[in-house]
């Protein structure tokens, strides 16, 4: 049975459940799972907030809020799996399913976790997050080729025998009952690979730059198969090249040789901004940003992800 045929009959039978016409289901298209690997592959960008709040309210405020991602960040918030799993619950718009007739949601959660470079650790956390049901982890301090390897291994599950992309060996363990309830689809293991290793895989794998030794490797680790994204920390990098600002000239150096890495190997690079940078980062060549931080999508938030959207032509 093909995936768009898996697709279709899930969906009759939601409306079916719901008492719907079949017909609000069969006018959708079969969009993927993932909306930011969708934007990425029509070649638009992707705008998030960085959230601490594990609230239910601003779930429900963020599952609406018009933003494409949301970076939920468990490295400097407690990492709670519990209250991630309630979050996730939270965020799901039943109305928006209805409307649109398709599983994928509005704005996707990511997972920054806390380990980092203890692989022991890094897996153990990998594994709880993917399992409640995110679409992709953001992987701190990422420095060598060595370490952007481990993270992706911990994404994935072992291939089956004669798979074209059998390595990098996965290291997932197979337990995935909650995400598969919380994506609601039947083939979950099949989906649930990285992107763009795998074309169909809806699992992104995404490496914090955040180091001077970061920037000097940024060569090999942008080369590492299975990557999904490189995320750019002005704040930790600037720290480490031992400069008080993220606005000094040689940080912004260091933050356009990530950013040259990832263009000329067509990785999508992100970093933070506002409504002073956005327009700026859309234009040299970032292909997702966060706009702002928590508190619900605040007026400077708003502000930044409209510029962003005009600077994208996504308005």
């Amino acid at each position: 049975m093909t995936h768009t045929i898996r697709t279709t009959v899930l969906c009759l039978g939601i409306a079916s459940v719901l008492g719907l016409n079949s017909a609000t289901f069969a006018q959708s298209s079969d969009p993927r799972m993932n909306k930011v690997i969708e934007l990425f592959e029509n070649d638009q960008p992707a705008f998030g907030l960085l959230s601490f709040d594990y609230s239910l309210n601003n779930a429900r405020a963020m599952a609406t809020s018009g933003l494409d991602f949301l970076f939920i960040d468990m490295e400097h918030a407690p990492f709670d799996v519990e209250r991630l799993r309630l979050f996730l619950l939270g965020m799901t718009n039943k109305r928006s399913i209805l409307e649109k007739g398709n599983l994928q949601p509005d704005v996707v959660p990511f997972v920054r976790i806390p380990a980092a470079g203890g692989a022991e650790e890094l897996i153990a956390q990998a594994k709880q997050v993917l399992d409640v049901g995110v679409f992709g982890i953001f992987f701190p301090a990422i420095h060598t080729r060595e370490d952007a390897e481990l993270a992706v291994r911990a994404t994935r599950y072992p291939q089956y025998n004669g798979a074209s992309d059998y390595e990098p060996t996965g290291l997932r363990g197979r337990n995935p009952s909650n995400a598969v309830w919380y994506w609601g689809t039947r083939d979950y293991h099949t989906r649930a690979d990285v992107w763009p290793l795998d074309p169909e895989g809806e699992l992104l794998a995404m490496m914090f730059i955040e180091s001077a030794e970061g920037v000097a490797n940024i060569d090999e680790i942008v080369s590492v198969p299975g990557l999904g994204g490189i995320f750019i920390g002005p704040s930790d990098l600037s720290t480490s090249m031992g400069y008080t600002s993220p606005g000094a000239p040689e940080v912004e150096a260091a933050i356009q040789t990530v950013l040259r890495a990832c263009l000329e190997s067509d990785v999508p690079c992100a970093i933070t901004t506002g409504a002073g940078s956005v327009q700026q980062r859309i234009n040299e060549g970032f292909r997702f940003v966060t706009v702002g931080a928590d508190g619900g999508l605040s007026t400077g938030a708003s502000n930044a992800l409209q510029l962003g959207r005009e600077a994208a032509g996504r308005d």
